[in-house]
């Protein structure tokens, strides 16, 4: 790349001068829903993982640019009530807590109306039980006023130790049971499922069949579609059947130091540095120390995540996904060089890191679409370690961490670091795992200044030190 500039049709200019460029690119092709907006109801007996389900579909949702939010209408309860005394308040024949209960759930619907006229969201999860059909009517007539759609989750669950398993990593730390003795809390809580089960009538694929919905039987091992109206229950659906429970761990580490990382290039396709190759043997024995006997590899197409894989020894898979950010008419250059002939570029791209795009090349939303079915394979394997870079290791990262776009592009994912990530009730757990080889920083803060008209020295005041 020799930084000759470069006019809109994309043809160099006569006499090779150099200027800023001025594209006028399209906007990055996400998911833009003009319909109604769509509420997912989610359906079932308490301890089913529903509120599990909300919270992947949600932060799933989130990643692929549609705007949602979860409203859990048991925390409406938590703080209508202020204490939490037994299972008594879930009896059917409370009156008392039935009225309360009721209340709760058009507290948030009415809340669910606000997030959609003011903050123009585009999708709601209303994660209660719903386990009955005067519940259902209340919201599906509420729906019907407003103008939403409604697609509901039931998940059905009969298997007693999932169940079991349910309740002791998610129900015993709710705040209903702070500082209660376990075998308590566990009676109390089967008690309550009880309660719930004397009003309980689930989805029926007769009488419901001109609504939209999905059951799922026990976490996944069977599954229900009926009548899915549209592109994003269409995602929903996809997203659903491919997630699973089983306890695993995602390994996600970038290459080892490349040439061009020595030289503070970004992009290109160079090998590893000698650096670079003692960690590709690091990270062998690190993967080794893990005894996993299932592991799967996966690469980019790029030599250095190839040449990373090589030194493991084992079987791996490459993905023209996992490619690095396409920098476009910027690749191979270093910052100082794009500053220099693109400064209004350069500019631009700190005004607004996750939506701009590179003339010719991507932007990191761009990424997050190019990854999804990358996420998708990942929610249905076991035991995976990704090999990429750094871009690309933001984008998996902020999926798993439940990060907005405006802090995705700026994660840490330094070079020569294993990120161990272990999926846990509603979050992820994270590991970093520094392996004792040294590597140039490539990581660049937003600078304060981010004008157009900024001075050079304001532009490339957090680019990291290298040759």
């Amino acid at each position: 790349m020799n930084g000759a500039a470069i006019t809109q049709d994309g043809t160099e200019p006569q006499g090779g001068v150099r200027r800023s460029l001025r594209f006028q690119r399209p906007h990055a092709s996400v998911p833009q829903f003009t319909n109604s907006p769509t509420m997912i109801v989610m359906v079932g007996l308490p301890a089913r993982g529903k509120t599990y389900i909300s919270k992947k579909l949600t932060r799933y949702l989130n990643w692929i640019g549609v705007t949602t939010k979860v409203f859990n209408v048991g925390q409406y309860r938590r703080d209508a009530t202020r204490s939490y005394n037994s299972f008594e308040f879930f009896r059917p024949d409370n009156a008392e807590a039935m009225k309360i209960r009721k209340a709760c759930a058009i507290a948030a619907l009415k809340d669910v109306c606000d997030y959609f006229t003011r903050e123009q969201g585009q999708v709601v999860v209303f994660d209660a039980t719903n386990t009955t059909l005067e519940r259902r009517e209340v919201i599906l007539g509420f729906a019907k006023e407003n103008g939403y759609k409604v697609f509901f989750v039931e998940s059905i669950c009969d298997d007693p130790e999932i169940i079991a398993q349910n309740i002791k990593q998610v129900k015993l730390s709710s705040p209903d049971y702070k500082d209660c003795d376990k075998e308590e809390a566990v009676a109390d809580f089967l008690k309550r499922i009880e309660c719930y089960k004397l009003n309980y009538i689930p989805l029926d694929d007769n009488k419901d069949r001109s609504l939209s919905y999905i059951k799922i039987f026990n976490v996944g091992s069977r599954y229900l579609v009926n009548r899915v109206q549209d592109h994003i229950q269409s995602r929903i659906v996809y997203y659903l059947m491919n997630i699973h429970v089983t306890p695993r761990s995602i390994y996600l580490s970038r290459h080892g130091e490349s040439e061009l990382n020595l030289v503070g290039r970004i992009g290109g396709d160079s090998g590893l540095s000698p650096r670079g190759a003692k960690f590709a043997s690091a990270l062998g024995a690190y993967m080794r120390g893990q005894s996993i006997s299932d592991l799967k590899v996966w690469t980019s197409h790029m030599k250095r995540t190839i040449q990373t894989a090589e030194a493991l020894g084992v079987p791996y898979e490459q993905w023209k996904a996992l490619n690095e950010i396409d920098a476009g008419v910027c690749e191979d250059m270093t910052y100082e060089e794009i500053q220099e002939n693109y400064p209004e570029e350069f500019a631009l791209r700190d005004q607004d890191k996750y939506r701009y795009r590179y003339p010719k090349g991507e932007s990191y939303e761009d990424l997050v679409q190019r990854l999804e079915p990358v996420i998708m394979e990942l929610e249905r394997q076991e035991n995976v370690l990704v090999i990429c870079h750094q871009a690309v290791m933001r984008c998996l990262l902020a999926f798993f961490l439940d990060k907005t776009a405006r802090e995705l592009p700026y994660l840490k994912c330094p070079l020569h670091t294993v990120l161990k990530l272990t999926p846990v009730a509603y979050g992820c757990k994270v590991e970093l795992v520094f392996l004792n080889v040294e590597a140039v920083n490539t990581h660049r803060d937003k600078p304060e200044n981010v004008d157009v008209d900024r001075e050079p020295a304001e532009a490339l005041e957090t680019v990291p030190d290298h040759i």
